[in-house]
């Protein structure tokens, strides 16, 4: 299993991968707010765990293993920005509090997540009761 830090390079390369067709160390390095020689390090280890090739001057793209475990990531980090949104979680909050749980949150967990995001997404008028209760224990929380 990829560690937090393996998972958010990969999640990573995967979606520059996807938005511009290539990953290049300094893109990388950029998106996750790291050096680039922190990055070549963990891109060599990715090549050696077999979720990308890399050659050095030349770029990186990822197997099989590497786009699977990807395209999951992404899942996983699209799906609970959309599970803190439906709950009510202030936009400007999402990111970073996805970021702080992904990580640690079972595939198992996640699974259920969808099950209640789906639950949501097919009558919105589950959403509407959900916002109506929320609003109402915002009104009594201040007064």
């Amino acid at each position: 299993m990829p560690t937090p830090s393996m998972e958010d390079h990969i999640e990573q390369i995967y979606l520059l991968i996807e938005q511009k067709g290539y990953a290049r160390v300094s893109d990388i390095a950029e998106s996750l707010q790291v050096h680039p020689s922190s990055v070549t390090k963990m891109v060599q280890k990715l090549d050696r765990d077999g979720y990308l090739n890399y050659e050095k001057y030349r770029g990186l793209i990822l197997t099989a293993k590497g786009q699977k475990i990807g395209k999951r990531l992404v899942y996983r980090h699209e799906l609970l920005e959309q599970f803190l949104g439906i709950i009510g979680v202030d936009k400007e909050k999402i990111y970073e509090d996805v970021e702080g749980i992904e990580h640690h949150l079972s595939w198992n967990a996640i699974d259920r997540i969808g099950d209640v995001v789906q639950y949501f997404e097919e009558d919105p008028s589950r959403l509407e009761a959900l916002k109506k209760v929320q609003d109402e224990n915002e009104n009594q929380s201040n007064t």
